[in-house]
């Protein structure tokens, strides 16, 4: 199992990824959200001249937010300063979008994204459709220290949905996911397998990522103490904001946390002051840093339980069961006091897996 960390993209981020790379995390996923964060290429810039092993990610960049040749020439120059530990992890937008009011990309349009960047990213010639124009482009300075395409830069899928975890076994280097338990691994992971199969490809080696937070119970806690809900309850209460999206990350959710989602729909949200036609740009606030005042009242046992939460040895039982479905890497996200949360992970489950 390889261990990644997770940043919602800011510049001192590398002051983080420092520590990380000291207590065996392998890999550092930013969030690219425009309205949210910081611009994820000059973070990981940051972190590429700071940092000597961890590979550096996007996690992930979304193709209405840059042309394919930005994007490629951006994950190409984050190349040249961390040579060959760079990964372009790609999806259709949740934050991305939503913070917008705009919808994931389509599925289509994702594929034609990728198939268009990673032709660029070979040194290839490709075909450009900008409205009714065609055109053909390549990097030009390919060998002036502009750009880095001689260490290879795989391209993740990141994919929820039936039809976009298909398209991540059919099309990607790699794939990455959000938490979920063994079985409901397994089920995303079976679609990801009937894409690659109708390739012609093998998921054997595939990189499987998932993405989620958690918290290293200490002596006399529970999962919902109040250390640990200022933890993990800024990642764990975007369950709702996905239910409000009705986004793919939360599909096929029921029993309990459905239960909750109706309480927070009509104890929360139905109170919020912004008008309906402009409710995402309240409901996103504070996203994956911050619970806004009310919100920590409907992080109970069930939300918290979908986070990596737990005695040390708990924490290793679970990624266990999910390694022997197929997971390879689990990333964990940094939400407050990010180095004793990484200290703790190294600490008790790096070093003991």
């Amino acid at each position: 199992m390889e261990f990644g960390i997770s940043y919602p993209a800011r510049p001192d981020a590398w002051k983080d990824l420092v520590v990380a790379e000291e207590n065996g995390f392998t890999h550092a996923w930013f969030y690219d959200s425009q309205m949210l964060y910081s611009d994820v290429y000059v973070c990981m810039a940051m972190a590429a001249e700071r940092t000597k092993r961890i590979k550096l990610a996007t996690g992930v960049a979304i193709p209405s937010n840059r042309i394919e040749p930005v994007t490629a020439h951006s994950i190409a120059t984050i190349n040249l300063l961390a040579p060959g530990r760079t990964i372009l992890g790609v999806g259709t937008g949740f934050t991305g979008r939503n913070t917008m009011g705009l919808p994931p990309v389509p599925l289509e349009r994702l594929r034609s994204y990728v198939e268009t960047v990673r032709k660029l990213l070979r040194g290839e010639e490709v075909l450009y459709r900008e409205g009714k124009r065609e055109r053909w482009i390549r990097f030009l300075h390919q060998d002036h220290g502009y750009i880095n395409l001689k260490d290879p830069i795989p391209i993740h899928i990141a994919a929820d949905g039936e039809k976009a975890l298909e398209l991540a076994g059919e099309i990607g280097d790699g794939w990455m996911t959000v938490m979920a338990d063994a079985a409901r691994f397994r089920h995303k992971f079976d679609a990801v397998k009937k894409g690659a199969a109708r390739a012609g490809r093998s998921v054997a080696k595939l990189p499987t990522t998932m993405l989620t937070t958690g918290c290293v119970l200490r002596d006399g806690e529970s999962i919902t103490s109040p250390r640990v809900i200022g933890r993990v309850g800024p990642v764990a209460i975007v369950m709702m904001h996905s239910l409000w999206e009705q986004s793919a990350v939360s599909a096929g959710l029921q029993g309990p946390l459905l239960k909750l989602w109706e309480r927070y729909r009509d104890d929360y949200v139905a109170n919020m002051k912004t008008p309906a036609d402009r409710r995402y740009l309240e409901i996103h606030e504070g996203h994956l840093i911050y619970m806004r005042p009310g919100e920590e009242k409907f992080i109970d046992e069930n939300l918290v339980g979908m986070t990596l939460t737990g005695r040390g040895e708990d924490i290793i039982a679970r990624l266990k069961s999910l390694e022997a479905e197929g997971l390879k890497q689990i990333a964990i996200q940094v939400v407050n006091d990010g180095r004793e949360m990484i200290e703790e992970f190294g600490r008790e489950v790096i070093a003991k897996y």
